[in-house]
């Protein structure tokens, strides 16, 4: 994984939920997972697509905004050729992109139930972290 330099995982949170929206992603949340006892990670970015083609688009969208902003590759990144759960997995935060059915299927809000969540509402350009209501 090459770095530009050092990015926080709230800054990388905020590229994830950009490149996310950029291909009009929907039902966005954040999960914040730092105070779940045994939590592989800090946060969970998940989101849901309508297609198979969004879906790709999605996630190709947040590589490049992650990319882009501070050269990161993903450590990990699985699911591109099912296209129903795509995940990219920056360490710190993990990218969940799913189609609308494998999300309610996998639920991962319930699974993961004692993180807190953040809703991402309909944002204004270039902030969509600043308009975030927590459930």
């Amino acid at each position: 994984m090459k770095k530009k330099k050092e990015l926080s995982a709230e800054a990388l949170c905020r590229l994830v939920v950009n490149g996310m929206l950029e291909k009009k992603a929907t039902n966005v949340v954040v999960m914040d997972l730092r105070n779940v006892k045994n939590a592989i990670t800090d946060y969970f970015v998940i989101c849901s697509g309508n297609s198979d083609t969004q879906i790709d688009a999605i996630a190709t969208s947040v590589e490049e905004e992650v990319y882009k902003a501070n050269e990161i590759s993903a450590w990990h990144k699985e699911g591109k050729q099912n296209k129903e759960w795509i995940l990219i997995d920056y360490v710190d935060v993990v990218a969940h992109v799913f189609r609308k059915d494998r999300r309610t299927f996998y639920d991962l809000e319930a699974l993961w139930g004692d993180a807190e969540i953040r809703v991402i509402e309909e944002s204004v350009e270039n902030e969509p972290m600043k308009q975030m209501a927590v459930v």
